[in-house]
Formats: C-alpha cells, structure tokens, sequence
C-alpha cells in the first residue's frame, strides 16, 4: 500500500512566491531585450544586401569583361550564367550573419548582456521554485499541467543559457522565449494551477522520473527548434526579396538584418530536431513499459498514446524529408512547424479537451 505523501504548505506557498518572482524578473528581461533591440545600431546592418547586391554586381562584370574578350578574339560571343547563389536555392545563400540584436553596438550589446543576466536570474528564482514544489509534496514536480508548465519553461530557458554559455551564438532567441515563457507561466498561474497533492495511484512510480523528464526536455529543446524555424522562414523570404532587388521596409530590413543567414537558421533548427529526436523515441517507449506496469498493457490507443505517436510520425517526416532534395528549406520548415504544432497539441489540447487515461494531467 503506498501511503499519500503529506504536503508542507509552508513550501509550497514558497514555490508560489518563486514562481510569481520569476515571472517579475522574466518580465524585465523583457524589456531588456526590447531595449537590445532598439539600441543597436541601425547604421551597421546591411550585411545581406551588400553581399547579394555585390555578389550581382561581381557576375554582371564577369560576363562583360569576358563578352569583351570573346569579342576582341573574334570568337562568338557566349554569356556565361552569373554564380550569385552558391549553395542550394532553399534559402541557402551565401550570406553573412546578422551582427545580432544589439546591431553590433557597445550599447546595445550592454542591454543584451543585462537581458541574459537577468533570464539567468529568472531561472534560477523559477528553478528554486520548482524543486520548492517538490520538496513540499515529497515527489517529482509534474503530476499536473501546472507543475508540467513550470518544470518546462525553466528547462526551456536553462537549455537556452546551456547553449549560451557553450558558446553558441543564439542570443537572438531571448525575445521570443522569454515572451513565451511569461506566456506560458502566465496561463499556469490562471487556469492551470493545481493544487500540490492530487495523485492518482498510477503516478506513484519511478517511471513518472524518467518518462515525463524526458518528454519535457523534448518538448523545450523542440520548441527552440521551433522559434529558429520561424525566424528561417522569415529570413529566407527576406533574402529572397533582397536578391530579386525587392524594397523592403526599414524597420523590417533592421530586424531581418540582425538575425543570423536563412542556412544558419536552418542548420540550427535541424540539428537541435535531430539531436534530440532519439530521446522522443525514448520517451514513447519509457511511456508504454510504464503504461504496462499501470495499466497492464502496453499500448491502447489512448488519446495521449496516439498524439505523442503522431507527433513522433510527424518529426520523423520531417526529418526524412531533409534528406530528400525535393523537400529542403521552406517546406521542410513548414513541415516541422507542423510537428511541433502537434506536439503543442498533445501538451495542451488531449489534456485539456479530451479525456483518457491521461485526463488526471489536467487543470
């Protein structure tokens, strides 16, 4: 017989108040990265139409100085077919990195480090709240989406300070993540918030470590693929616009510019899908050996089961798809747009509007 553990209501009310502190910090990291943003200097970007307009110019002169010598020889002249793109038409162009969202200025670097500082510090605050919350009932902190949410936005951001201090240029994800974690940690203070100690005997099981940790991390680490997808798609359309001599508007020219090239982009947000698609696969498999200890079968359908399994059909698309020439750039992206949407689907939709075995995760 496994006995209820007891809640310390002194430490949970303690992981509430840290929690609502990370959410104070987040949001001045917020505008820390906004300030980045604005503060960097407008006059030391260009780098992408400089180098398409200057890769253009560099082929017309080529063909005209070799037209000329053809001519002078008394040959026919044969114009030769400009190299402006040098690598894969999808959205692979031989461009430069963005200097990033300080615009390559002391001052606007200065705003960017504060911001990094302080999403450090909202880690930190949400982290101790977390493990508060674990200490005070006396289990892993995710038998809810209330703890799930919490326990995922401070891995989110902690994989993206991983990535930081591995020296890894990806500062211009800080915008977009802390805005989805207030987001997120917003909705699960609201609507989503449990109280501490409602368990169901299935849940008391050293599987609920090991399964739900590891779909967590997934999750995190597919949303960052996710947010360098969306900038991709945004970049590549912006590059091709440049090369076909398109005018594009300032202010969007300014942000684009500062982004990293739409192949940066891309090979970020393939490689971050790939590293950790093996430990979804994991993750599916830990769910059902758990689900036959539970449950006593291994696989039944439930809507939970099902959704995991189409997103992992979905990512694993996606990245066949890669490996297929037809299917690089924008529609590979679209197509991992697609399974993280799916599995945004089964984090909120199959717990919230569908019930199953899965249905004591919810509000």
């Amino acid at each position: 017989m496994i006995l209820a553990a007891t809640t310390n209501e002194s430490l949970a009310n303690t992981a509430n108040v840290l929690v609502y502190s990370s959410m104070a910090v987040y949001t001045l990291a917020f505008f820390a990265h906004i300030v980045e943003w604005v503060a960097g200097s407008r006059s030391k970007v260009g780098r992408t139409a400089a180098a398409l307009t200057g890769a253009r110019r560099t082929a017309s002169a080529t063909v005209e100085v070799r037209t000329a010598e053809k001519e002078k020889g008394g040959g026919t002249a044969v114009l030769e077919r400009p190299k402006v793109i040098t690598r894969s038409a999808a959205g692979r162009r031989d461009v430069p990195d963005g200097p990033g969202a300080a615009g390559g200025t002391e001052k606007g670097d200065l705003y960017g480090r504060i911001a990094v500082a302080l999403t450090a510090l909202g880690f930190l605050i949400e982290a101790a709240g977390v493990v508060s919350r674990a200490m005070a009932v006396q289990r892993a902190p995710w038998g809810n989406m209330y703890e799930f949410s919490t326990t995922f936005s401070t891995v989110a951001v902690g994989t993206y300070l991983a990535f930081l201090l591995a020296k890894k240029n990806i500062r211009w994800i800080g915008l977009p993540l802390v805005t989805t974690v207030l987001l997120n940690l917003g909705v699960a203070t609201t609507v989503l918030y449990t109280d501490s100690d409602q368990l169901v005997p299935a849940l008391h099981s050293y599987w609920l470590w090991i399964h739900v940790s590891t779909a967590i991390f997934c999750g995190a680490v597919f949303y960052l693929g996710a947010v360098g997808t969306v900038f991709y798609l945004l970049r590549d359309v912006y590059e091709s616009k440049i090369a076909r001599g398109v005018t594009v508007g300032r202010a969007w020219s300014s942000v684009m510019e500062r982004l990293p090239a739409a192949a940066t982009l891309d090979k970020f947000s393939y490689r971050v899908n790939a590293a950790v698609f093996p430990l979804w696969t994991f993750t599916i498999i830990a769910g059902a050996i758990w689900a036959g200890d539970a449950w006593g079968r291994y696989w039944g359908w439930d809507p939970k089961e099902v959704w995991s399994f189409i997103t992992w059909v979905a990512y694993a698309a996606y990245l066949h798809a890669r490996a297929t020439a037809g299917w690089k750039g924008r529609k590979a992206a679209t197509l991992a747009l697609i399974a993280f949407g799916c599995w945004l689907f089964n984090y909120y939709g199959v717990n919230i509007f569908v019930s199953g075995k899965h249905s004591y995760a919810d509000v």
